[in-house]
């Protein structure tokens, strides 16, 4: 949901933080790319230990999306393929537990719940899940990756990186969506890609305009007070 344009200085910020949330249906409008290029530019001024920036982007638009597209999701959908293929790195934790079991099931099942999927649709889920590999549509999508040789620091600065894309995007009227289910599928992406062996992938990202007329977009996900989560010492 997109609340009211920002007035103070200090609530442009607020507001490109505030109504940013992952996208799951975008317009077909294209996004010039003297825009990904500035909203990249920005993005890197995102802090890393010792100027390190260890973040490498392919921007793929047009054929170059679809192609890669067609090929993640032609694994994706054969299951002989598919159990052949597994992340390189663990995003999520071995053994859930709560608070964060609870929240990942709220989320899945707000999203499932809006798009009409029940608990043993288990085709649509499979298809909901792999509009991932199509970007949501979007016009423009990107890989993100990182040389093997760096280690946990890097990945935290590769977030601050990645949220400052996703911030920047907002503050000119575009929206993204973060994507880990790329990772999967890192082999395939590789050899689409032409990735050199001492890149890795970390995730792939969706950019463009949002498309509100999509029940998805209506989704709105909590978060916990700042009591819940911060204590302040004096």
């Amino acid at each position: 949901m997109k609340d009211r344009a920002p007035i103070g200085p200090h609530e442009v910020v607020d507001h490109a933080i505030r109504t940013r949330q992952s996208i799951r249906a975008f317009l077909p409008t294209p996004v010039p790319r003297a825009t990904v290029e500035e909203i990249l530019a920005i993005a890197s001024r995102a802090p890393s230990g010792t100027n390190t920036q260890p973040w490498k982007v392919t921007v793929l638009m047009g054929a170059a999306r679809q192609r890669l597209s067609d090929a993640v999701r032609a694994a994706y959908d054969d299951p002989d393929q598919r159990r052949q293929h597994s992340e390189e790195y663990a995003y999520y934790p071995v053994k859930w537990v709560d608070p964060y079991l609870a929240r990942r099931r709220k989320l899945g099942w707000d999203l499932y719940g809006l798009l009409g999927i029940g608990r043993e649709d288990k085709a649509k889920m499979h298809d909901q899940h792999g509009r991932n590999y199509a970007f949501f549509d979007a016009p423009v999508g990107m890989i993100f990756t990182i040389d093997r040789v760096m280690e946990q620091g890097s990945w935290l600065d590769y977030g601050m990186f990645l949220e400052n894309i996703m911030i920047a995007a907002r503050a000119r009227g575009l929206d993204t969506c973060p994507q880990a289910a790329f990772t999967q599928f890192h082999r395939v992406i590789r050899e689409v890609l032409a990735l050199p062996d001492e890149e890795m992938v970390v995730c792939g990202m969706s950019l463009g305009y949002a498309d509100m007329s999509k029940v998805e977009n209506t989704l709105q996900t909590e978060r916990e007070p700042v009591s819940g989560f911060a204590r302040f010492m004096e």
